[in-house]
């Protein structure tokens, strides 16, 4: 498995990415000399320099320091809300795929009167009735992502509870739960991880345009999406602030595709 994936070009390249950028927010305390809420009037819309490497903001904030703690942001959004998703679509779609009949229909049409709504649109509207925080942007992304997930996991145990280990163990008396935490869920998470690696991607998009809306993660807490909304008061004069943090969005996004594409290739070989 691991040489069909290293041999996908793209998909190794979109690890790469993936492990630079972790190490980046991983490492932020360390490769900066600034703090990322360090205001310094006298410095403001400094150009990238050798002494601020991105530059700074309105307020002299070094853009290299709030990028780095900003990626820390981005990327925990992303995997928590990401996390979220997985264990309620895991819950909804084993049981809808196991039990079937009324149980299955009756998950299913919550699944599509979830989908009925625009996404975004339902996740503006929940925000906008709460307070807007990091916690509060993670379940929510969590809570409204999860429909398809779900319809993978039951998808893949329909078809695998037919199958003669899941028989033989009823017949040697294992419990339903047991059966679906051992046997079924196990052997249904190819899809569910590359779902998952793509899942990351659009959490962090989707939390970067909320930051930017001010309706994510609030100032002075840096993310990417709260630092180019800083920028568009200055686009025609500091092209820093929101060329970096947007290719930073840009190439995060790509890395994730790229790698949940190789995946998927990798779990359609194996099959």
């Amino acid at each position: 498995m691991i040489k069909v994936f290293l041999k996908n070009k793209l998909a190794f390249s979109g690890l790469i990415i993936i492990i630079l950028i972790s190490l980046f927010a991983i490492l932020a305390p360390a490769i900066n000399h600034y703090a990322p809420d360090e205001i310094d009037i006298g410095n403001y819309l400094c150009p990238p320099s050798y002494e601020h490497w991105l530059g700074t903001d309105l307020l002299g904030r070094d853009l290299f320091s709030r990028m780095a703690y900003g990626a820390r942001i981005s990327l925990c959004v992303g995997f928590i809300s990401v996390s979220i998703v997985v264990i309620i679509g895991i819950f909804f779609g084993s049981i809808a795929g196991y039990y079937g009949g009324k149980i299955d229909t009756l998950i299913m049409r919550f699944v599509d009167i979830m989908l009925c709504f625009p996404r975004f649109i339902l996740i503006l509207s929940i925000i906008a009735m709460l307070e807007p925080s990091i916690f509060i942007v993670m379940v929510v992304i969590g809570l409204t992502s999860w429909m398809g997930i779900a319809r993978l996991v039951r998808a893949e145990i329909l078809s695998l509870k037919e199958r003669d280990f899941v028989q033989a163990a009823r017949a040697c008396g294992v419990g339903d739960v047991k059966i679906i935490l051992q046997h079924l869920v196990p052997n249904a998470m190819g899809p569910v991880i590359v779902s998952a690696t793509l899942g990351v991607a659009a959490a962090i998009l989707l939390e970067s345009s909320l930051s930017f809306l001010g309706l994510g993660v609030q100032p002075p807490t840096p993310s990417w999406g709260n630092i180019l909304m800083d920028a568009k008061s200055c686009l025609g004069i500091a092209w820093w602030m929101s060329v970096f943090p947007g290719v930073a969005i840009f190439i995060t996004v790509i890395g994730y595709n790229l790698l949940g594409e190789g995946l998927r290739d990798l779990f359609l070989t194996k099959k």
